[in-house]
């Protein structure tokens, strides 16, 4: 007895009567449909690497903005910190010459500046000057206990406050800096000076009592 194998009929997707047109179509749209999930997977590997590059490219920006405001700081502290060491250096040197240029002073107020050594002086003068040295302490200027160092003491009619009325040495600066403070003889207004300076600016009573 021979056994028949039953028939089994292939299902198609193209539609009984189709045309040959029809069912390639069916084909591609089919092949299309079994790729289309391998195109959208690759889409979000790229779309993830993607970000990844640029979380990667703000943080290395960040990195460099923060290196470069760093090298910024760094030069602008190297550079306040050789300005002031240039200062300390300058006013080291000018200090030890301090007591030279005294001699100068006493020589020309003595007329003794003359010939070869007023020409010596005058030079060094020049010098110290050009290196921002300058020279302060007038008399007649108010006693400033900041830039002013008294070394005598004495009472005055004539002035209204404690006054510089003779400088000894002169007070010498760099810039805002006190190299040495000008020494000073100082006056101050004679106690009670006020009190009758007051009283005599004060109306009589006699002369109320006349008006």
């Amino acid at each position: 007895m021979t056994e028949e194998t039953p028939d089994f009929e292939e299902k198609s997707d193209v539609p009984s009567g189709a045309t040959a047109d029809d069912a390639a179509e069916a084909v591609e749209t089919s092949e299309g449909e079994s790729t289309a999930p391998a195109g959208d997977a690759t889409d979000v590997a790229l779309l993830a690497q993607l970000d990844q590059a640029r979380t990667a490219l703000t943080e290395r920006t960040g990195d460099l903005q923060r290196l470069q405001a760093e090298y910024q700081n760094y030069r602008r502290r190297v550079e306040r910190d050789r300005v002031t060491v240039k200062e300390i250096a300058v006013a080291s040197l000018l200090s030890e010459l301090l007591p030279v240029l005294d001699d100068v002073g006493r020589a020309r107020d003595h007329g003794e500046l003359v010939g070869g050594f007023k020409s010596v002086a005058e030079s060094l003068e020049t010098v110290v000057a050009k290196m921002g040295l300058q020279q302060f302490g007038k008399e007649g200027e108010p006693f400033d206990p900041t830039i002013h160092e008294a070394l005598m003491h004495s009472y005055a009619p004539d002035v209204t406050e404690t006054t510089c009325v003779a400088i000894l040495q002169p007070g010498y600066r760099i810039g805002e800096r006190t190299i040495r403070p000008a020494r000073v003889a100082v006056a101050e207004p004679q106690p009670g000076a006020q009190a009758k300076a007051e009283e005599s600016e004060a109306p009589d009573d006699s002369e109320k009592d006349s008006e």
